[in-house]
């Protein structure tokens, strides 16, 4: 597998998965019943545990995001959001975290990295059995970065390309940037954060972030893009923008971005 690494159990995540350091990352919050014609996919991810993801197909799409939200997001607040990506013929597969929508468990930096590839495998399963085609793009918010980054650098040969919006390099800078003062053993700084793992990733990439984001400041992604192995990478900054209004303000520049990229790595 080209550019497989360290696996997931390699990383030390021990310190994130503290109680009181989990509780500054994590914000679950549960989803009312959905709509009808809302298809839920439960992934099994542990003994009595799944985790459920929401599938929005487009009428013909020709490929399918596989996407991570944010830490105080659920999968079904995508239930119109959707309706932006599946308009330029993209599925929008969005899986959620143990504890968050109609999930259960809890939520820990450990779980959400695992729990990548079962969700991961599970979408290549419906995307067979479903007839659609094949191409998938793997997709991080914020948070969300860790988990898209995980599956790109452990399954590069299938995946077409990598997104990420507004994600962090750094995982022990993430810490105090949520206030969360820490003082991180000189061991721990290398193989968890995301950083370490985009030297690892070739295929294409595409970064996203506000240029006045003030939870996860550009350097942040400025140093992803320098990290990142990839011939085709490209970071595109939404000005006046900010963590949380990135979409709204620059809705137009964000989903130009993802269609071009999208289009030209298919």
């Amino acid at each position: 597998m080209k550019g497989r690494g360290k696996m997931a159990a390699d990383f030390d995540t021990s310190l994130f998965d503290r109680p009181e350091v989990s509780h500054y990352i994590f914000y679950p919050r549960r989803d009312p019943p959905p709509l009808d014609d809302i298809a839920l996919y439960p992934v099994e991810v542990g003994e009595g545990i799944s985790v459920v993801c929401r599938f929005y197909p487009a009428p013909e799409g020709a490929v399918t995001i596989l996407y991570f939200h944010g830490n105080g997001e659920t999968a079904g607040d995508y239930d119109l959001v959707s309706s932006l990506y599946t308009a330029l013929g993209i599925n929008l597969f969005v899986a959620d975290y143990r504890g968050y929508g109609l999930s259960s468990g809890e939520p820990t930096m450990s779980h959400i990295l695992h729990d990548a590839h079962p969700i991961f495998a599970r979408l290549r399963e419906l995307l067979r059995e479903g007839g659609y085609p094949k191409a998938i793009f793997v997709m991080g918010r914020s948070l969300g970065s860790a988990p898209a980054i995980e599956v790109a650098f452990r399954s590069q040969d299938a995946l077409q390309g990598l997104i990420v919006e507004s994600g962090f390099s750094d995982a022990f800078r993430l810490l105090s940037y949520i206030g969360l003062p820490i003082k991180i053993p000189p061991h721990q700084g290398e193989g968890f954060p995301n950083g370490e793992k985009m030297r690892s990733i070739r295929i294409p990439t595409l970064l996203i972030h506000a240029a006045e984001d003030h939870l996860i400041p550009l350097p942040e992604a400025e140093e992803l893009l320098r990290l990142c192995a990839a011939e085709g990478k490209r970071l595109v900054v939404i000005p006046r923008a900010d963590h949380n209004t990135l979409m709204l303000v620059g809705k137009n520049q964000y989903f130009q971005a993802i269609e071009e990229f999208i289009k030209r790595y298919a």
